[in-house]
């Protein structure tokens, strides 16, 4: 087991990023990058304790707009409505930042620890955001592991309707309304949660209530929502990636449907693809165990590559 994370807020990029670390300083380090609207803590002490007690250091942080990194409210929120008409007219939308930006925060706040190379891990949008700092940034990358994401390519398959509804659904002001706030995000979460393995209602809501007590940034989801929605398509860039990839998906994702993470590792040279039956848009506790070996697994595969040249 590891011991309490050393928390702490820095300087990184121009913003503030706050970040805990696990595990020994001296170690290997695996960079954890959450998801659209979320906060560090979706990866949950019990899972950065399985990588720590594989031998690595873990960092995980708060993207910029999210829990207590610097959040971007002078900017307003975007309405999903506006969103959408501007991108079916060819109209780029006004940005707060871009997942370039936001790439950009991540090598930051390495510098910032003084890690000169990482295996970076992203899921869902921070997947997006790993996938660009392995290609644009390969002498700080040791490993790559996208999870549950995409590569922007335009002739993959859509969300499911009945999730994109929920998502975009207007969500109680946790400040006027908590409970109803609460129960939103159980509601949403429940849904994409998959088939095959136990959904934890009361560890769902505990979590919430520390996001809301942490700190949310009104509008902060919308902005998150316009810098995925127009990063394009990085089917040329993941091309150039050479760090050792793995590459994890659900069979039962409704955001993003299996294809697009099978293209993400037919496009990596080399990539592995770890396709588990019943798994939604989440990460279950089930799923710990597994998903810590194979990112072990393929942060050996940097440590051979490195042998061998």
């Amino acid at each position: 087991m590891s011991s309490a994370p050393k928390s702490a807020r820095l300087a990184a990029n121009g913003i503030t990023l706050a970040h805990d670390s696990f595990g020994d300083g001296a170690a290997e380090t695996i960079l954890l990058i959450a998801g659209l609207g979320t906060q560090m803590i979706r990866w949950t002490t019990p899972f950065c304790s399985e990588l720590v007690t594989r031998g690595y250091r873990v960092v995980r942080f708060d993207n910029r707009d999210t829990g207590r990194s610097t959040h971007f409210t002078d900017h307003g929120a975007m309405e999903f409505a506006a969103l959408a008409s501007a991108l079916s007219e060819g109209r780029r939308p006004e940005l707060a930042y871009t997942l370039d930006d936001m790439t950009s925060d991540a090598i930051g706040l390495l510098d910032a620890l003084s890690i000169r190379r990482a295996h970076i891990v992203g899921r869902s949008m921070g997947g997006m955001i790993a996938q660009i700092l392995a290609s644009e940034h390969p002498s700080r990358v040791l490993s790559l592991t996208s999870i549950m994401s995409a590569t922007g390519n335009p002739d993959l398959p859509s969300a499911e309707p009945d999730a994109i509804t929920m998502m975009m659904r207007p969500t109680p002001d946790p400040v006027l309304d908590k409970a109803g706030f609460i129960d939103h995000g159980v509601a949403f979460a429940r849904y994409i949660a998959g088939t095959a393995h136990p959904f934890d209602e009361e560890a769902c809501r505990a979590l919430l209530r520390e996001e809301v007590r942490r700190g949310r940034a009104p509008g902060g989801f919308g902005r998150h929502l316009v810098a995925m929605m127009t990063a394009g398509d990085r089917r040329s860039r993941l091309a150039a990636i050479t760090a050792p990839t793995l590459v994890v998906h659900g069979t039962d994702d409704p955001l993003f449907p299996a294809a697009c993470d099978e293209d993400t590792a037919a496009l990596i040279p080399g990539a592995e693809m770890m396709l588990i039956a019943g798994m939604g848009h989440d990460l279950p506790p089930s799923l710990y165990r597994a998903t810590a070996e194979a990112i072990e697994r393929t942060a050996r595969r940097s440590t051979i590559s490195a042998s061998a040249g």
